[in-house]
């Protein structure tokens, strides 16, 4: 039994919610959508070239627009863009009709793989501190999503496996 609610993958840049996403997707039969990717779809354009020739401001209006346009999907797996969840009009209706899951990493592990990344406007250039700080303040917003998925130390079949057991858990107890 599958629930019809989307599973939603939040976190930092460089947490894995696309990999991961797919993943999931794949070995449940669902269509997957990264939203970021929709964005730079839509402008023809990088992310970082969004950034840099039309500001943050103008990202984040197309972001909210793009996520909830996809979001009326069912059934799917989306993995959102690292601040999309700070959107208090994307983070109501994640919460409200979607099953969210925050891939959660220690700010070390998340520093190593998104430093001077420049494909990742906000992290390119930021000093550890910086980075340290935004994890910090993020993580205060991920921290409500419905599942927190601990993925230190695990491999992405480990983190696959964990996601797939809690979604089974829940289309059956939604079915009941």
């Amino acid at each position: 039994m599958k629930s019809k609610k989307n599973l939603v993958f939040i976190g930092m840049m460089g947490s894995g919610k696309t990999s991961i996403g797919l993943l999931v997707s794949k070995k449940l039969k669902l269509n997957f959508f990264d939203i970021d990717a929709e964005i730079e779809k839509e402008l023809d354009m990088k992310i970082s070239k969004i950034f840099q020739s039309k500001g943050e401001i103008f990202f984040r209006k197309l972001e909210e627009k793009i996520t909830l346009k996809f979001l009326k999907n069912e059934n799917g797996v989306f993995s959102l863009g690292g601040g999309a969840f700070n959107n208090e009009y994307i983070q109501n209706e994640v919460l409200k009709n979607n099953l969210s899951f925050w891939l959660k990493w220690d700010s070390k592990t998340l520093i190593n793989r998104i430093k001077n990344s420049e494909k990742r406007p906000i992290a390119f250039k930021s000093t550890d501190e910086e980075l340290i700080d935004l994890i910090k303040k993020r993580s205060n917003i991920y921290a409500k999503a419905l599942y927190k998925i601990n993925c230190e130390n695990k491999t992405k079949l480990e983190i696959t496996n964990k996601i797939l057991k809690i979604y089974e858990t829940y289309s059956a107890e939604s079915s009941d």
